[in-house]
Formats: structure tokens, sequence, C-alpha cells
């Protein structure tokens, strides 16, 4: 009988992650860059006995045993966000289309070939140096100047140039002009900026090794072969006076919440129900 319960407080917590992880999407509806979390529920690894069988055991007369779900892990949702003009100079937003040879990708940014192999299509990031000096990467591109001239980020993170050092501007950012490959240029002549400034547009070949770190920042935590600098051909470009919005869809995620708030409540009742039929078996039936 104790199953059942289990499996219903397991369906709880599982809900109430997913609850969780919507209106953190929610409340980062217009926070720039932003990109959604999607939750994975997995059901329970199957009883002991039929996992000592091996990775896929058989299920035998009986069927297979699962004993509930659980939240294993959320996932990014790369597509690109909406940009919305600001006609502010230190405003950027980068637009990334990166293609591979024989992928089409779905809208969700991946692509499953008649192997059953998954590609998923790389995105293009903003890079800064984190607090410990290392490299992050965010789609966020409000960016500031501070005194000395270096571009950060709204929380103070410099912004690094193409190579590898804090991007040091000098002049008003009035008078720069940013290119489609982060080049600055002056606006007036098109001419590069002396010591030719750009800035470092990293592309990461699987951005679900990314982790999220906060402040709208990444960290890689894959292999160094699937990041690199982004490459002419590359299909990224960057927008000056534009800022790229969440990729939230406010509609879907309503559903989501009131789907995730009508199973907890769904759980909730069956747990309610096994917690009559044993208080009848413990004080009434008991007493026979």
């Amino acid at each position: 009988m104790l199953r059942g319960l289990y499996t219903a407080a397991a369906g709880m917590i599982t809900e109430q992650r997913r609850h969780d992880i919507v209106t953190n999407n929610i409340a980062n509806l217009n926070t720039p860059g932003y990109k959604a979390m999607d939750a994975v529920n997995r059901a329970f690894p199957e009883m002991l006995v039929s996992a000592m069988g091996g990775e896929n055991p058989p299920a035998g007369p009986l069927g297979s045993f699962n004993l509930g779900v659980f939240a294993e892990e959320n996932l990014l949702r790369m597509a690109q966000g909406d940009l919305h003009q600001t006609y502010r100079n230190q405003d950027l937003a980068i637009v990334s289309d990166i293609q591979v040879n024989g992928a089409v990708f779905d809208a969700s940014g991946k692509y499953v070939d008649a192997a059953g192999n998954v590609v998923y299509q790389p995105q293009a990031f903003f890079t800064v140096a984190g607090p410990d000096g290392r490299p992050r990467y965010t789609r966020d591109g409000s960016f500031r100047t501070a005194a000395d001239g270096t571009l950060t980020t709204e929380n103070g993170d410099p912004v690094l140039g193409a190579d590898g050092n804090p991007l040091v501007v000098n002049e008003p950012w009035d008078t720069i002009s940013v290119a489609a490959d982060g080049s600055l240029l002056d606006a007036a002549t098109g001419a590069p900026l002396p010591g030719n400034p750009r800035l470092m547009l990293t592309r990461v070949d699987n951005p679900n090794l990314l982790l999220r770190e906060g402040n709208g920042l990444f960290r890689y935590t894959g292999a160094p072969a699937g990041i690199r600098q982004v490459q002419p051909g590359d299909r990224v470009e960057v927008r000056q006076g534009y800022l790229e919005g969440s990729n939230v869809d406010p509609a879907q995620s309503m559903v989501d919440l009131m789907t995730a708030l009508r199973a907890y409540e769904a759980n909730q009742q069956v747990i309610q129900f096994y917690d009559k039929s044993l208080d009848k078996a413990v004080n009434e039936v008991g007493r026979v």
C-alpha cells in the first residue's frame, strides 16, 4: 500500500521543482539575454531486482516497476530572443544562427540524425572576465564604462576583447560604431579605432555544457575543443543600440504553471486518500 504513497510524494516534489523553474522564468521575463530553463522529468530507476539485469533488463511477466518520477535536470532553452531597440550605443545584442553541415535544427535547437545521434545548434556569446578572472559567457549586452574606460557588465565584470584582455575604450561612446563582427569603429569615418579593438565573441558548440552562475553569466564545463572564438562565416553578428530580450514565452509559462499546480494537487489528494485508508486500517480494522 505504501508504494503509492511514496510515488505520490515523489510526484509532489517533482511538480514543486517544476513550479519553481517556471516561476523563475517568469520573474526573468524582462531580463536582457535571459535563457529559459526547462525541467526534465524521468521515471525512478527500475526496482533493484530488475536493475541487476543490466542497462535494459527484461520486464518479466509482471512488466516493469517504476516508483514515480523525479526532476532529474534543468536544460537551457537557447532559442534567440527578440531584439529591442534602445538607441543606446553601449547596448549590444548578438544575432546567432550558426549552422552545422547536414543538420536541420528544430525550434529547440536540436537535430537527431537517422542513426539517433543528437547535434545541438552552436550558440555565440559575449565573453567577460568572471570574479576569479576566468572567462564567463553572456548574452546580456547592457554594458557600462568604468572610470578607466573599461567596458563592463552591469555588475562590473570586464568585457573581454578579441586579444583576451579587458576592452578599454577612451573615446566617448557616442562617437563609436560597433560593426557586425564586434569591431569598434569611428562613427564618423568608419575607420577602426586605435589598436583595432574588437569584442571577443565566443562560439559554444554544445550550449548544454554551460552552467548558469547568475547575473546573466554562464561557465563552460566541456572540453576545450568545443569552444572557440567566432569565425567569419559563422552567421553571427552584433547589433548596436539593441538588447536581446529573454526567450521566455509568457503564455506557455502560465500554462506550465497551471499544469504543475493541478498535478501537485492531484498527488496531494492521493496522499490524503492513503492517509484515510491507513487510519481506517489501524483504528478500525485492527480492532477486529
